[in-house]
């Protein structure tokens, strides 16, 4: 059997690669121990009026709701 045909027969047998979904990989992170973690919302304007206290707590990462965090680990499966 030339290479051409084994390749040919692997390719058709293989399952399909399983791919990341790019824009939550961009914002959503998972730590060692499996968890996911997001940024918080209302950061980028309207700040000056806020506490410093409020804003130093959006730049902290906060859990994933568990009701998402299902959902959100099909879309980072080698994450």
């Amino acid at each position: 059997m030339a290479q051409a045909e084994r390749l040919a027969l692997r390719e058709e047998n293989a399952m399909p690669k399983m791919k990341t979904h790019k824009g939550a990989a961009r914002r959503f992170k998972i730590t060692g121990t499996g968890k996911l973690l997001r940024m918080h919302g209302g950061k980028s304007h309207l700040r000056r009026k806020k506490a410093k206290r409020v804003k130093a707590l959006f730049d902290r990462m906060v859990p994933v709701s568990p009701a998402d965090a299902g959902r959100l680990k099909k879309l980072l499966p080698y994450a």
